[in-house]
């Protein structure tokens, strides 16, 4: 079953940075005083930027989840293998099922993905640490660092599978070529 915790990986964080990124620019070309006023609002370095950042990250997750998690083909595909959800019946029922564990999951993961977008900029603000090195210890980074090495742990593990080995990642011996 595709139910990530993380399903739409980085994509809210980049979606978020580049609004905002845009947002301050187009209010400074605005020539109403007012309106550019607005645009402190978006400064990376104001509590409102970090509020608007936290708020699209959480809507961007519910977007993307939204438009690639489609439960109606997974019930459809559980139905046609003939698997099914203990409990739940095969159909709509699973589908509905399936919509509502993932609502619940991706605000689990929406809020993770918030907190590690917003780390980083929290300990530049609070503790005065460069924001280089702060990014080190959340962000994008080390969003990006763990995928990359979980894909291609599964990656190995696949080719070992592949070619008969007994496993890479569990217990047991590796056989050789030579027998």
């Amino acid at each position: 079953m595709p139910l990530k915790v993380n399903f739409p990986g980085v994509m809210p964080i980049i979606f978020a940075g580049a609004i905002l990124m845009i947002i301050q620019p187009i209010l400074h070309f605005i020539p109403i005083k007012t309106v550019q006023g607005w645009a402190y609002y978006f400064n990376h370095e104001t509590y409102s930027y970090l509020v608007f950042y936290a708020v699209l990250i959480l809507a961007f997750s519910y977007f993307w989840v939204a438009n690639m998690f489609n439960p109606v083909q997974i019930s459809d595909n559980l139905k046609k293998e003939g698997a099914y959800i203990p409990g739940i019946r095969p159909g709509k029922s699973t589908a509905d099922f399936l919509d509502g564990t993932m609502t619940r999951v991706t605000f689990a993961g929406a809020i993770f993905l918030t907190a590690l977008a917003i780390f980083p900029m929290l300990l530049t603000k609070w503790l005065n640490v460069p924001y280089n090195v702060a990014s080190f210890f959340g962000g994008t980074s080390l969003l990006i660092i763990v995928g990359v090495t979980i894909d291609t742990l599964s990656q190995m593990e696949s080719h070992l599978v592949m070619k008969n080995y007994d496993g890479f990642l569990s217990r047991g011996r590796l056989r050789s070529r030579k027998g």
